[in-house]
Protein backbone atom coordinates (compact mmCIF):
# COMPACT_ATOMS: atom_id res chain seq x y z
CA UNK A 1 0.00 0.00 0.00
CA UNK A 2 1.43 3.38 -1.03
CA UNK A 3 2.30 5.99 1.61
CA UNK A 4 1.70 8.83 -0.86
CA UNK A 5 -1.53 10.80 -0.33
CA UNK A 6 -1.10 13.29 -3.19
CA UNK A 7 1.14 12.82 -6.21
CA UNK A 8 1.53 15.76 -8.59
CA UNK A 9 3.38 14.82 -11.78
CA UNK A 10 4.70 17.42 -14.24
CA UNK A 11 1.63 19.63 -13.97
CA UNK A 12 1.33 22.71 -16.15
CA UNK A 13 -1.57 25.13 -16.47
CA UNK A 14 -1.63 27.46 -19.46
CA UNK A 15 -4.10 30.29 -20.03
CA UNK A 16 -4.71 31.98 -23.36
CA UNK A 17 -4.47 35.77 -23.14
CA UNK A 18 -6.25 37.68 -25.91
CA UNK A 19 -5.76 41.37 -26.68
CA UNK A 20 -9.35 41.73 -27.92
CA UNK A 21 -12.62 39.94 -27.24
CA UNK A 22 -13.12 39.44 -30.97
CA UNK A 23 -9.84 37.53 -31.14
CA UNK A 24 -11.19 35.06 -28.58
CA UNK A 25 -14.29 34.51 -30.70
CA UNK A 26 -12.30 34.11 -33.91
CA UNK A 27 -10.04 31.57 -32.26
CA UNK A 28 -12.98 29.61 -30.83
CA UNK A 29 -14.64 29.47 -34.24
CA UNK A 30 -11.41 28.65 -36.08
CA UNK A 31 -11.68 31.78 -38.25
CA UNK A 32 -7.98 32.67 -38.17
CA UNK A 33 -4.95 30.70 -39.24
CA UNK A 34 -2.53 32.67 -37.09
CA UNK A 35 -2.27 32.49 -33.31
CA UNK A 36 -4.32 35.31 -31.80
CA UNK A 37 -3.33 34.80 -28.18
CA UNK A 38 -0.36 34.80 -25.87
CA UNK A 39 0.26 31.88 -23.55
CA UNK A 40 0.50 32.53 -19.82
CA UNK A 41 1.85 29.71 -17.67
CA UNK A 42 0.21 29.81 -14.25
CA UNK A 43 2.13 26.58 -13.54
CA UNK A 44 5.00 25.06 -15.48
CA UNK A 45 6.05 21.42 -15.03
CA UNK A 46 5.42 21.27 -11.28
CA UNK A 47 5.90 17.96 -9.43
CA UNK A 48 5.55 17.16 -5.74
CA UNK A 49 4.53 14.33 -3.46
CA UNK A 50 2.73 14.64 -0.12
CA UNK A 51 3.04 11.64 2.17
CA UNK A 52 0.17 10.38 4.27
CA UNK A 53 0.20 12.01 7.69
CA UNK A 54 2.44 14.85 6.50
CA UNK A 55 1.72 18.58 6.77
CA UNK A 56 3.06 20.27 3.65
CA UNK A 57 3.16 24.03 3.22
CA UNK A 58 3.25 25.88 -0.09
CA UNK A 59 4.65 29.41 -0.10
CA UNK A 60 5.42 31.98 -2.78
CA UNK A 61 4.67 35.51 -3.86
CA UNK A 62 1.30 36.54 -5.28
CA UNK A 63 0.94 35.05 -8.74
CA UNK A 64 3.32 32.18 -8.04
CA UNK A 65 0.65 29.52 -8.70
CA UNK A 66 -0.20 28.45 -5.14
CA UNK A 67 -3.98 28.68 -5.47
CA UNK A 68 -3.86 27.23 -8.99
CA UNK A 69 -2.12 24.05 -7.85
CA UNK A 70 -4.64 23.62 -5.02
CA UNK A 71 -7.56 24.00 -7.42
CA UNK A 72 -6.06 21.37 -9.70
CA UNK A 73 -5.50 19.00 -6.78
CA UNK A 74 -9.11 19.46 -5.61
CA UNK A 75 -10.52 19.06 -9.13
CA UNK A 76 -11.79 22.62 -9.55
CA UNK A 77 -9.39 23.08 -12.47
CA UNK A 78 -8.01 20.68 -15.04
CA UNK A 79 -4.28 20.77 -15.79
CA UNK A 80 -3.14 21.59 -19.30
CA UNK A 81 -0.43 18.95 -18.93
CA UNK A 82 0.51 16.40 -16.30
CA UNK A 83 -1.65 14.55 -13.81
CA UNK A 84 -2.59 14.42 -10.13
CA UNK A 85 -3.26 11.23 -8.19
CA UNK A 86 -5.14 11.33 -4.87
CA UNK A 87 -5.32 8.54 -2.30
CA UNK A 88 -7.83 9.59 0.35
CA UNK A 89 -10.97 11.64 0.92
CA UNK A 90 -10.25 15.36 0.45
CA UNK A 91 -11.86 18.28 2.25
CA UNK A 92 -10.80 21.68 0.96
CA UNK A 93 -11.15 25.18 2.33
CA UNK A 94 -10.21 27.44 -0.56
CA UNK A 95 -11.14 31.06 -1.22
CA UNK A 96 -14.39 32.29 0.27
CA UNK A 97 -17.36 31.08 -1.75
CA UNK A 98 -15.79 27.95 -3.19
CA UNK A 99 -18.23 25.06 -2.86
CA UNK A 100 -21.02 27.17 -1.34
CA UNK A 101 -24.29 28.31 -2.89
CA UNK A 102 -24.74 31.89 -1.75
CA UNK A 103 -28.54 31.65 -1.95
CA UNK A 104 -28.71 28.63 0.37
CA UNK A 105 -28.79 28.86 4.14
CA UNK A 106 -25.85 27.72 6.24
CA UNK A 107 -27.61 24.45 7.07
CA UNK A 108 -28.42 23.79 3.42
CA UNK A 109 -24.78 24.41 2.47
CA UNK A 110 -23.61 21.94 5.10
CA UNK A 111 -25.71 19.23 3.44
CA UNK A 112 -24.65 20.40 -0.04
CA UNK A 113 -20.95 20.13 0.81
CA UNK A 114 -21.35 16.82 2.59
CA UNK A 115 -23.23 15.34 -0.35
CA UNK A 116 -20.57 16.56 -2.81
CA UNK A 117 -17.90 14.76 -0.78
CA UNK A 118 -19.92 11.56 -0.77
CA UNK A 119 -21.76 11.42 2.54
CA UNK A 120 -25.33 10.26 2.91
CA UNK A 121 -27.95 12.43 4.60
CA UNK A 122 -27.84 10.16 7.63
CA UNK A 123 -24.06 10.57 7.93
CA UNK A 124 -24.36 14.34 7.69
CA UNK A 125 -27.14 14.30 10.29
CA UNK A 126 -24.75 12.58 12.69
CA UNK A 127 -22.06 15.22 12.15
CA UNK A 128 -24.30 18.28 12.02
CA UNK A 129 -24.21 19.23 15.70
CA UNK A 130 -20.41 19.06 15.79
CA UNK A 131 -20.24 21.35 12.76
CA UNK A 132 -22.64 23.87 14.28
CA UNK A 133 -20.85 23.83 17.65
CA UNK A 134 -17.48 24.48 16.01
CA UNK A 135 -18.80 27.25 13.73
CA UNK A 136 -20.64 28.92 16.64
CA UNK A 137 -22.55 31.42 14.49
CA UNK A 138 -25.90 30.99 16.24
CA UNK A 139 -29.14 31.46 14.35
CA UNK A 140 -27.31 32.69 11.27
CA UNK A 141 -27.09 29.04 10.17
CA UNK A 142 -30.72 29.43 9.09
CA UNK A 143 -30.00 32.54 6.97
CA UNK A 144 -28.68 32.66 3.38
CA UNK A 145 -24.87 32.72 3.41
CA UNK A 146 -24.92 35.79 1.15
CA UNK A 147 -25.91 37.72 4.29
CA UNK A 148 -22.85 36.49 6.25
CA UNK A 149 -19.82 38.54 7.14
CA UNK A 150 -16.53 37.12 5.88
CA UNK A 151 -15.76 36.02 9.44
CA UNK A 152 -19.00 34.04 9.81
CA UNK A 153 -18.52 32.54 6.37
CA UNK A 154 -15.06 31.20 7.11
CA UNK A 155 -16.18 29.86 10.49
CA UNK A 156 -18.87 27.77 8.84
CA UNK A 157 -16.67 26.73 5.92
CA UNK A 158 -13.86 25.57 8.19
CA UNK A 159 -16.28 23.81 10.53
CA UNK A 160 -17.64 21.83 7.58
CA UNK A 161 -14.17 21.09 6.22
CA UNK A 162 -12.76 19.61 9.41
CA UNK A 163 -15.83 17.87 10.82
CA UNK A 164 -16.61 15.65 7.85
CA UNK A 165 -13.70 13.41 8.81
CA UNK A 166 -11.40 13.99 5.81
CA UNK A 167 -8.23 12.03 5.26
CA UNK A 168 -6.68 15.01 3.46
CA UNK A 169 -7.35 18.63 4.51
CA UNK A 170 -6.45 21.44 2.12
CA UNK A 171 -6.49 25.06 3.36
CA UNK A 172 -5.74 28.13 1.25
CA UNK A 173 -5.24 31.35 3.25
CA UNK A 174 -8.85 31.34 4.47
CA UNK A 175 -7.92 31.37 8.16
CA UNK A 176 -6.58 34.92 7.88
CA UNK A 177 -10.21 36.10 7.72
CA UNK A 178 -11.31 34.76 11.09
CA UNK A 179 -10.70 36.51 14.41
CA UNK A 180 -7.66 35.58 16.50
CA UNK A 181 -9.67 33.34 18.84
CA UNK A 182 -11.14 31.38 15.96
CA UNK A 183 -7.69 31.10 14.37
CA UNK A 184 -6.35 29.64 17.62
CA UNK A 185 -9.23 27.17 17.62
CA UNK A 186 -8.44 26.15 14.04
CA UNK A 187 -4.74 25.69 14.68
CA UNK A 188 -5.55 23.56 17.72
CA UNK A 189 -7.60 21.42 15.33
CA UNK A 190 -4.56 21.23 13.04
CA UNK A 191 -2.57 19.76 15.92
CA UNK A 192 -5.31 17.20 16.53
CA UNK A 193 -5.32 16.27 12.85
CA UNK A 194 -1.54 15.82 12.83
CA UNK A 195 -1.71 13.52 15.85
CA UNK A 196 -4.46 11.51 14.12
CA UNK A 197 -2.21 11.00 11.09
CA UNK A 198 -4.24 13.18 8.70
CA UNK A 199 -2.60 14.74 5.68
CA UNK A 200 -2.67 18.56 5.56
CA UNK A 201 -1.81 20.77 2.60
CA UNK A 202 -1.49 24.36 3.78
CA UNK A 203 -1.01 27.55 1.76
CA UNK A 204 -0.41 30.77 3.67
CA UNK A 205 1.47 34.07 3.67
CA UNK A 206 1.76 33.67 7.45
CA UNK A 207 5.31 32.38 7.60
CA UNK A 208 5.14 31.83 11.36
CA UNK A 209 2.28 29.36 10.87
CA UNK A 210 4.17 27.70 8.04
CA UNK A 211 7.25 27.33 10.27
CA UNK A 212 5.26 26.09 13.24
CA UNK A 213 2.91 23.55 11.64
CA UNK A 214 4.55 22.25 8.47
CA UNK A 215 6.87 19.27 8.23
CA UNK A 216 8.04 20.27 4.78
CA UNK A 217 7.59 23.27 2.46
CA UNK A 218 7.42 23.70 -1.32
CA UNK A 219 8.44 27.09 -2.70
CA UNK A 220 6.83 28.31 -5.94
CA UNK A 221 7.79 31.37 -7.94
CA UNK A 222 6.08 32.53 -11.12
CA UNK A 223 4.50 29.14 -11.68
CA UNK A 224 7.74 27.21 -11.26
CA UNK A 225 8.74 25.00 -8.36
CA UNK A 226 11.93 26.56 -7.01
CA UNK A 227 12.75 24.00 -4.32
CA UNK A 228 11.39 21.99 -1.40
CA UNK A 229 12.78 21.29 2.03
CA UNK A 230 12.54 22.23 5.70
CA UNK A 231 10.39 25.24 6.62
CA UNK A 232 13.46 27.19 7.76
CA UNK A 233 15.42 26.63 4.53
CA UNK A 234 12.47 27.42 2.26
CA UNK A 235 11.50 30.55 4.21
CA UNK A 236 15.09 31.82 3.94
CA UNK A 237 15.06 31.16 0.19
CA UNK A 238 11.65 32.85 -0.11
CA UNK A 239 13.01 35.97 1.62
CA UNK A 240 15.79 36.12 -0.97
CA UNK A 241 13.28 35.91 -3.81
CA UNK A 242 11.21 38.71 -2.27
CA UNK A 243 14.12 41.13 -2.70
CA UNK A 244 15.48 39.71 -5.96
CA UNK A 245 18.59 38.24 -4.36
CA UNK A 246 18.06 34.60 -5.25
CA UNK A 247 19.67 32.82 -8.22
CA UNK A 248 16.24 31.23 -8.73
CA UNK A 249 14.82 34.66 -9.49
CA UNK A 250 17.05 35.68 -12.36
CA UNK A 251 14.00 36.87 -14.29
CA UNK A 252 13.25 39.66 -11.84
CA UNK A 253 12.89 43.07 -13.43
CA UNK A 254 15.97 44.49 -11.77
CA UNK A 255 18.19 41.72 -13.13
CA UNK A 256 16.46 40.91 -16.41
CA UNK A 257 17.32 44.40 -17.65
CA UNK A 258 21.02 43.53 -17.37
CA UNK A 259 22.71 41.50 -20.06
CA UNK A 260 26.20 40.36 -19.09
CA UNK A 261 26.90 38.23 -16.00
CA UNK A 262 28.90 41.06 -14.43
CA UNK A 263 25.85 43.32 -14.86
CA UNK A 264 23.69 40.74 -13.09
CA UNK A 265 26.13 40.63 -10.18
CA UNK A 266 26.13 44.42 -10.00
CA UNK A 267 22.31 44.51 -10.01
CA UNK A 268 22.14 42.06 -7.12
CA UNK A 269 24.79 44.04 -5.24
CA UNK A 270 22.82 47.25 -5.67
CA UNK A 271 19.64 45.57 -4.45
CA UNK A 272 21.46 44.51 -1.30
CA UNK A 273 23.28 47.79 -0.75
CA UNK A 274 20.31 50.04 -1.57
CA UNK A 275 21.32 53.69 -1.76
CA UNK A 276 24.83 52.92 -0.48
CA UNK A 277 27.86 52.68 -2.74
CA UNK A 278 26.23 54.74 -5.47
CA UNK A 279 23.19 52.50 -5.93
CA UNK A 280 19.89 54.09 -6.88
CA UNK A 281 17.59 51.58 -5.21
CA UNK A 282 16.01 52.83 -2.01
CA UNK A 283 16.17 50.51 0.98
CA UNK A 284 12.48 51.18 1.64
CA UNK A 285 11.56 49.86 -1.83
CA UNK A 286 12.04 46.32 -0.51
CA UNK A 287 9.15 46.69 1.94
CA UNK A 288 5.39 47.12 1.94
CA UNK A 289 4.98 50.61 3.35
CA UNK A 290 2.02 52.00 5.24
CA UNK A 291 0.06 54.28 2.87
CA UNK A 292 -1.47 56.01 5.92
CA UNK A 293 1.79 56.56 7.81
CA UNK A 294 1.55 59.26 10.50
CA UNK A 295 4.36 61.63 9.47
CA UNK A 296 5.23 64.96 11.04
CA UNK A 297 8.04 67.23 12.29
CA UNK A 298 9.67 70.56 11.53
CA UNK A 299 12.04 68.94 9.00
CA UNK A 300 15.22 70.50 10.35
CA UNK A 301 16.33 66.90 9.88
CA UNK A 302 14.66 64.44 7.52
CA UNK A 303 14.58 60.64 7.35
CA UNK A 304 15.33 59.90 3.70
CA UNK A 305 15.59 56.09 3.68
CA UNK A 306 15.04 53.13 5.98
CA UNK A 307 14.72 49.35 6.15
CA UNK A 308 15.35 46.16 8.12
CA UNK A 309 18.25 43.77 7.53
CA UNK A 310 18.05 40.11 8.53
CA UNK A 311 20.89 37.99 9.94
CA UNK A 312 22.31 37.51 6.43
CA UNK A 313 22.44 41.25 5.77
CA UNK A 314 19.51 41.19 3.35
CA UNK A 315 16.64 43.67 3.32
CA UNK A 316 13.70 41.67 4.61
CA UNK A 317 10.30 42.09 6.20
CA UNK A 318 10.55 38.57 7.64
CA UNK A 319 12.84 38.07 10.63
CA UNK A 320 13.41 34.68 12.21
CA UNK A 321 13.03 34.56 15.98
CA UNK A 322 16.32 33.93 17.75
CA UNK A 323 18.43 35.67 15.09
CA UNK A 324 20.05 39.09 14.98
CA UNK A 325 18.51 41.81 12.84
CA UNK A 326 19.22 45.47 12.14
CA UNK A 327 16.93 48.48 11.89
CA UNK A 328 18.73 50.94 9.66
CA UNK A 329 17.84 54.41 8.45
CA UNK A 330 19.44 57.50 6.97
CA UNK A 331 18.88 61.09 8.09
CA UNK A 332 19.70 64.26 6.16
CA UNK A 333 20.14 67.42 8.21
CA UNK A 334 18.67 70.54 6.59
CA UNK A 335 19.78 72.84 9.42
CA UNK A 336 22.41 72.73 12.16
CA UNK A 337 21.19 70.41 14.94
CA UNK A 338 22.81 69.82 18.30
CA UNK A 339 22.83 66.27 19.72
CA UNK A 340 19.98 64.72 17.67
CA UNK A 341 18.29 61.62 19.12
CA UNK A 342 17.49 58.82 16.68
CA UNK A 343 14.84 56.34 17.80
CA UNK A 344 12.88 53.23 16.89
CA UNK A 345 9.74 51.70 18.39
CA UNK A 346 8.12 48.35 17.65
CA UNK A 347 4.35 48.01 18.19
CA UNK A 348 1.84 45.21 17.86
CA UNK A 349 -1.09 45.55 15.44
CA UNK A 350 -3.27 46.93 18.25
CA UNK A 351 -0.91 49.89 18.63
CA UNK A 352 0.74 48.79 21.88
CA UNK A 353 4.39 49.79 22.12
CA UNK A 354 6.31 46.55 22.72
CA UNK A 355 9.92 47.66 22.70
CA UNK A 356 12.31 50.21 21.30
CA UNK A 357 15.44 52.20 21.92
CA UNK A 358 17.21 55.40 20.94
CA UNK A 359 20.70 56.82 20.72
CA UNK A 360 20.30 58.64 24.05
CA UNK A 361 19.50 55.40 25.88
CA UNK A 362 22.38 53.70 24.10
CA UNK A 363 24.75 56.58 25.03
CA UNK A 364 25.56 57.49 21.43
CA UNK A 365 26.24 61.25 21.16
CA UNK A 366 26.40 63.11 17.84
CA UNK A 367 27.42 66.53 19.06
CA UNK A 368 26.79 69.34 16.61
CA UNK A 369 25.59 68.12 13.20
CA UNK A 370 25.87 70.67 10.41
CA UNK A 371 23.35 71.46 7.68
CA UNK A 372 23.93 69.28 4.62
CA UNK A 373 25.34 66.34 6.57
CA UNK A 374 23.84 62.85 6.43
CA UNK A 375 23.98 60.26 9.21
CA UNK A 376 23.14 56.57 8.98
CA UNK A 377 21.99 54.82 12.14
CA UNK A 378 21.87 51.05 12.61
CA UNK A 379 20.31 49.37 15.65
CA UNK A 380 21.32 45.68 15.78
CA UNK A 381 19.72 43.33 18.30
CA UNK A 382 18.50 39.80 18.93
CA UNK A 383 14.90 39.06 17.90
CA UNK A 384 13.15 37.75 21.00
CA UNK A 385 9.58 38.67 20.04
CA UNK A 386 6.98 35.98 19.52
CA UNK A 387 6.04 35.04 15.97
CA UNK A 388 3.54 37.44 14.45
CA UNK A 389 3.01 40.80 12.77
CA UNK A 390 4.54 44.06 14.05
CA UNK A 391 4.80 47.73 13.08
CA UNK A 392 7.98 49.83 13.04
CA UNK A 393 8.17 53.54 13.92
CA UNK A 394 11.34 55.65 13.56
CA UNK A 395 12.15 59.26 14.33
CA UNK A 396 14.77 61.97 14.66
CA UNK A 397 14.18 64.17 17.71
CA UNK A 398 16.23 66.27 20.15
CA UNK A 399 16.30 69.29 22.44
CA UNK A 400 16.72 72.95 21.55
CA UNK A 401 16.88 75.57 24.26
CA UNK A 402 15.59 73.02 26.76
CA UNK A 403 12.49 72.26 24.64
CA UNK A 404 11.84 68.84 23.12
CA UNK A 405 11.77 68.97 19.32
CA UNK A 406 10.50 66.52 16.71
CA UNK A 407 12.49 66.97 13.53
CA UNK A 408 10.93 64.08 11.63
CA UNK A 409 8.84 61.16 12.83
CA UNK A 410 7.36 58.23 10.88
CA UNK A 411 4.80 56.33 12.95
CA UNK A 412 4.00 52.76 11.85
CA UNK A 413 5.90 53.26 8.62
CA UNK A 414 6.22 49.58 7.75
CA UNK A 415 5.02 46.15 8.78
CA UNK A 416 7.32 43.19 9.41
CA UNK A 417 6.81 39.56 10.41
CA UNK A 418 8.61 37.57 13.07
CA UNK A 419 8.84 33.97 11.91
CA UNK A 420 8.81 31.37 14.68
CA UNK A 421 8.23 27.64 14.97
CA UNK A 422 7.61 27.94 18.73
CA UNK A 423 5.77 30.64 20.67
CA UNK A 424 5.53 31.04 24.43
CA UNK A 425 3.35 33.20 26.68
CA UNK A 426 3.33 36.99 26.25
CA UNK A 427 5.30 39.18 23.89
CA UNK A 428 8.77 37.75 24.48
CA UNK A 429 10.39 34.35 24.44
CA UNK A 430 12.77 33.93 27.40
CA UNK A 431 14.46 31.04 25.51
CA UNK A 432 14.18 28.84 28.57
CA UNK A 433 16.39 25.77 28.89
CA UNK A 434 14.35 22.95 30.43
CA UNK A 435 15.85 20.03 32.32
CA UNK A 436 14.04 17.13 33.97
CA UNK A 437 15.64 14.95 36.62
Amino acid sequence: MSDIAINVENVSKVYKIYDKKTDRMKDALGLSRKQLYKEHYALRDVSMQIKKGETLGIIGTNGSGKSTILKIITGLLNPTEGKVTIDGRISALLELGAGFNMEYTGIENVYLNGTMIGFTKEEIDAKLQGILDFADIGDFVNQPVKTYSSGMFVRLAFAVAINIDPEILIVDEALSVGDVFFQAKCYHKFEEFKKMGKTILFVSHDLSSIAQYCDRVVLLNRGVKVDEGTPKDMINLYKKILVGQSPADKTSDSIASSGAPEDEAKAVQELNAGADDGGNVLWSSHFELNPDVNEYGNRKAEIIDFGILDENGMWSGNIEKGTHFTIKYKVRFNENVSDPILTYTIKDLKGNSITGSNTMYEKVNFGEVMAGEEKTIAFTQLMNLQGGEYLLSISCTGYSGGDFMVYHRLYDVLNFTVVSDKNTVGYYDMFSKVTVS
